[in-house]
This record gives C-alpha cells, structure tokens and sequence, in this order.
C-alpha cells in the first residue's frame, strides 16, 4: 500500500524528494504533481512500471504517454527540433505546453508513435516535480491520472490514495488541486500546429 508523501510547495524538503527518488529508482509507480494536475509517473526505461501504469488505468498498446523533462536541455537530448521550434519552445517553457517531436533514439521505440515516430515532451513549472526530476538526473513517462470511464481527472493526493493508492509506492503532496490540460503543440511538421488548446495560451506561442 503506498502513502501519501507529503512537500512544501515552494521549498520541498530534499529527504522527501530523495526519498521519491529512490522509490522511483527501484522501480516503482507513483503519482506526482504538476501544473496542470496529478500524473502517473515511472522511469523512462522501466518497461514493468510502465505496464504497471497502462494496467492501473486500463489502457491499450496504442495509448500515447508524454515524457516530463527538468529543462529543454534535457528535452533536446530525446527529440530533434528545428530553431524555430526551440524559440517557441524556450519562450513558454517550463509552463502547461506538450511538444510533438520527432523522438532521437534516446527514446524507447515502445514509446514513440509507431508510424511518425514522434513523443510529447514537456517541461512542467511545478517546483516539486522539477525538484524531482533534478534529482533522478533523467525524465519521466507520465500520464494524466483519470480513470477509465471517467471524465474528470482525479484532483488531490487524498483522491488518489483512496482509489488508487494500493497500486502506488506514494502520491507526492504538495498541497495541489488545479487540474486542465497542457496546450498540445506539433513541432514535428514543417510548420507548428495547435493540437489541443488547453491552459497554456495560443497566443504565447505566436499562433
């Protein structure tokens, strides 16, 4: 049974993320905070952690997940990017943006689109999250905590624990409980393309 792993928002405690860190590193599932809600979150290349999450919300083989990055430096080592779309990129990031890209060979084929061979990236503005992904010095596959059947995602640690939190090694708290959709962005194409306007603003990015 997991438990709720409890942060200060603006200053979260470096034993608490080592600890978070830890649990990750051996393989475990948990459920973080970001800026647009909760995600399920494991390690890049725990291929067991990641059925582990596709089962918790009964998803198929073809379900997209997105890879959360400390930095846009890290995000560069996953995808190849065009000058244009860095600009674009660096000017609304770390905030609520995915990025379509076409995946480097750093990402697992497991997880790039079978056909196009993109991934979605981004770089979350959660200080919990950045302080975690700082200090597991690699990216995260995440995916938004929302049930099958469901329309709402799950909204606070609390929520999570009591529907989930036996399948879980901890939801890291920090107190949120925003929850929307990032604003998705294909940078794959020859030119950028809005996929989903969520809470990142179009405007912001020129288109």
């Amino acid at each position: 049974m997991g438990y709720i792993l409890q942060v200060m928002p603006d200053s979260p405690q470096p034993h608490r993320i080592n600890q978070a860190a830890e649990l990750l590193s051996r393989g475990q599932v948990a459920a973080v905070p970001t800026d647009t809600g909760f995600s399920l979150v494991c390690r890049l290349d725990d291929k067991e952690a990641l059925d582990k999450i596709r089962k918790i919300r009964q998803l198929g083989e073809k379900k997209h997940f997105t890879l959360l990055c400390e930095s846009l430096s890290q995000m560069s080592h996953l995808a190849r990017v065009n000058n244009t779309g860095y600009r674009m990129a660096k000017s609304v990031t770390p905030g609520p943006y995915t990025f379509i890209l076409e995946a480097t060979r750093e990402v697992p084929r497991r997880l790039a689109h079978p056909s196009k061979k993109t991934i979605g990236l981004r770089v979350p503005s959660n200080k919990v999250l950045h302080s975690l992904l700082e200090k597991i010095g690699e990216p995260l596959i995440g995916t938004t905590v929302i049930m099958l059947g469901e329309e709402e995602a799950l909204s606070s640690a609390w929520e999570i624990q009591d529907r989930i939190g036996d399948q879980l090694a901890f939801v890291l708290d920090d107190g949120s409980s925003a929850i929307g959709d990032t604003t998705v962005v294909d940078l794959s194409g020859d030119a950028p393309e809005i996929v989903r306007e969520g809470l990142g603003s179009a405007k912001a990015l020129g288109l």
